[in-house]
């Protein structure tokens, strides 16, 4: 039998990925896998296990200022930058991938590709998408920002917008920076008034998803729009 560290091959993350794919790899080993060492007293696996949880989830973790690992032994300026750069390359990997094609693959899609854009965000940062009468993407973009736990939104400028890209239905997005993604009483008051703004000129506002870290909010699928 083939055993590498008292583990079998097999079990490896390198040699489990190769063999089932990606996707077969828990958060620990696809972090093991960026890590390649561990620390001094830990190999890698239990190394990757440990910062998972430290810092409560793999997206705290790789949105975690350089500060924050002060008290982590085993992470210097080489690792860090490798988690830094790692949490980079996922979001310019789903911007790059265009959410046009996460709009025609489903609704999963377009959250991943907002999540992607919005978890790491400090503040508060308010996101349109805008789409055809097919609702194929006609563009994207953070319309407003604000600060850690606000974010000034005018219907207004939505409408213009869409009246200026010709979209016939919109979907909403903000963040919330303090994790917790469920709307408070003025998310619902705003996304009632875009959406009455929006029904006067025929455009249809599909949802509304407020992002937490590692969850989410959708006001479709709770029956609010």
């Amino acid at each position: 039998m083939d055993v590498i560290m008292g583990q079998d091959k097999a079990s490896m993350p390198r040699e489990k990925l190769l063999k089932f794919g990606a996707s077969s790899l828990s958060d620990v080993e696809l972090l093991a896998l960026f890590l390649r060492t561990g620390s001094r007293n830990m190999n890698v696996l239990t190394f990757a296990q440990t910062l998972l949880h430290q810092f409560g989830s793999l997206s705290r973790l790789l949105s975690a200022d350089y500060s924050q690992f002060n008290d982590v032994k085993g992470i210097g300026e080489a690792k860090y930058t490798q988690l830094n750069a790692i949490a980079e390359l996922a979001r310019r990997y789903y911007y790059s991938r265009g959410v046009e094609e996460l709009t025609l693959k489903g609704p999963d899609s377009v959250r991943e590709f907002i999540q992607s854009q919005l978890t790491t965000e400090e503040r508060e940062v308010f996101m349109v998408i805008f789409l055809d009468n097919q609702h194929r993407v006609i563009k994207h973009c953070p319309m407003f920002s604000g600060t850690l736990n606000h974010v000034e939104v005018h219907p207004r400028e939505i409408v213009r917008e869409a009246m200026k890209s010709n979209a016939a239905a919109l979907i909403l997005a903000h963040n919330h920076p303090s994790g917790r993604a469920e709307p408070s009483k003025a998310d619902r008051v705003i996304t009632e008034r875009i959406v009455k703004a929006c029904l006067f000129m025929e455009i249809r506002v599909l949802d509304h998803l407020v992002i937490g870290r590692g969850e989410y909010v959708s006001f479709a699928e709770r029956g609010w729009i």
